[in-house]
C-alpha cells in the first residue's frame, strides 16, 4: 500500500528535522548492525551533531522510508533534506572527500588531512618493490575503516588519498578520512605457519570485541561475572529469550554508560550479527571488556537450554 499524504508529511518532517539525519538499526550510541555502525563511525568523524532514527522501533517508519527514498535497505543517510545513500555510497563519498563537503556545508568542520607517520620494515619494502612490478600505474594503498580493519593493496590513487613517504623509500597512500587511524602504524613482512605475510601493528586500534559461546556465557552468568543485554526488538524477544538478559532500551543504555569502563558486558541477538554492532560501538565509547555471544539466543537454545524456543 503506497504512503498516504499524512504519512509522507510525517516522514518528510523527520528527514528535515536535522541537517544530517541517519535512518538506521539502533541508534548512535548502540548501532544494531555492522552497516549502521560503519556509517555512524564515519559521521562521528565529521560532525558532533546529527540525528539518528531507529527504524527497528517503528515498523511504519521502516516501511515508509523504503518508499520515500526508493531505497530498499538501511541505513539511509539524508543531508539537508536530500537522500545521500546507504552504507557503500557513504563510504565511497567519504573516501573521495565528497561527504566531507556535504556535511561541512551543514556547519560541520572539515578536518585537514595531515600525513601520518608510517614505518615499513626493510623486508616489507622489498616485498612491496617486487609486487609493484605487476602493478603498473597503481599505487600502494592502505585503507583503514572505522572498525580498524586494514586493507593493504595496489590500486588506483583516489583524489582524497594522502601520500606518506617512508624512510625505506616506499610511498604509501591512505584515504584522507583514515589518516588519524594510521598514525604510528608499522608494517612488516614475516614468516608464519602459512608462509610469509604482511603484519600490521596499529597503536591506535582499540580493544576488540571478545567472542563468547553460549556455554561460556552460562558459566559467567552463574558466577555473576557478566551483565547481559539483548539487542533485539520486543517481537523477537517474545519468541525466545534468555532470562538473565536485559532489553537494550534507553534506560539500559544509560545504565551501561554509567558503569566502570572495565565492567564485563555481553550482548546477544538471534544469531550474533546485530549484537556485534552494539558491542563494537561500546568499545568506541571506551569500554574494554565487551563480549558478543556467538550464535545468539539460538546457540543458547541448542547448547544450554532446549526449553527456549527456536525461530
Amino acid at each position: 500500500m503506497p504512503l498516504t499524504e499524512p504519512q509522507r508529511q510525517k516522514l518528510t518532517e523527520l528527514v528535515r528535522s536535522n541537517p544530517v539525519v541517519l535512518f538506521m538499526k539502533g541508534n548512535r550510541r548502540f548501532p544494531q548492525c555492522g552497516f549502521s555502525a560503519t556509517v555512524v563511525g564515519i559521521l562521528d568523524q565529521l560532525t558532533p551533531s546529527y540525528q539518528t532514527v531507529n527504524i527497528l522501533e517503528d515498523p511504519g517508519v521502516r516501511k515508509g522510508m523504503k518508499e520515500l527514498s526508493s531505497w530498499p535497505t538501511f541505513p539511509q543517510l539524508y543531508v539537508k533534506g536530500e537522500f545521500v545513500g546507504g552504507c557503500d555510497i557513504v563510504k565511497d563519498l567519504f573516501a573521495s572527500g565528497e561527504l566531507q563537503k556535504l556535511v561541512g556545508g551543514s556547519g560541520a568542520p572539515v578536518k585537514e588531512n595531515k600525513p601520518p607517520k608510517v614505518t615499513i620494515s626493510p623486508s616489507a619494502a622489498k616485498a612491496f618493490e617486487e609486487a609493484a612490478q605487476d602493478a603498473a600505474g597503481e599505487v600502494l594503498r592502505l585503507d583503514i575503516d572505522p572498525a580498524f580493519n586494514c586493507d593493504l593493496h595496489f590500486g588506483p590513487r583516489e583524489p582524497s588519498d594522502v601520500e606518506v613517504k617512508t624512510a625505506t623509500g616506499i610511498s604509501i597512500y591512505i584515504p584522507g578520512g583514515a589518516t588519524g587511524r594510521a598514525d604510528g602504524i608499522a608494517i612488516d613482512f614475516v614468516d608464519g605457519p602459512k608462509g610469509a605475510a604482511f603484519k600490521i601493528d596499529n597503536p591506535n586500534e582499540p580493544p576488540r570485541v571478545k567472542r563468547m559461546s553460549a556455554k561460556e556465557l552460562k558459566a559467567m552468568l552463574d558466577a555473576g561475572k557478566v551483565q547481559l543485554f539483548d539487542v533485539r526488538p520486543d517481537a523477537e524477544r517474545a519468541l525466545a529469550s534468555i532470562p538473565a538478559a536485559r532489553k537494550l532500551d534507553a534506560a539500559a543504555q544509560e545504565h551501561i554508560l554509567g558503569l566502570p569502563k572495565d565492567t564485563p558486558i555481553a550482548f546477544h541477538c538471534h544469531h550474533g550479527g546485530r549484537s556485534r554492532g552494539a558491542a563494537e560501538q561500546l568499545l568506541q565509547a571506551g569500554f574494554t571488556n565487551v563480549y558478543n555471544v556467538e550464535g545468539g539466543v539460538d546457540a543458547w537454545s541448542i547448547d544450554v537450554d532446549p526449553s527456549v524456543a527456536r525461530y
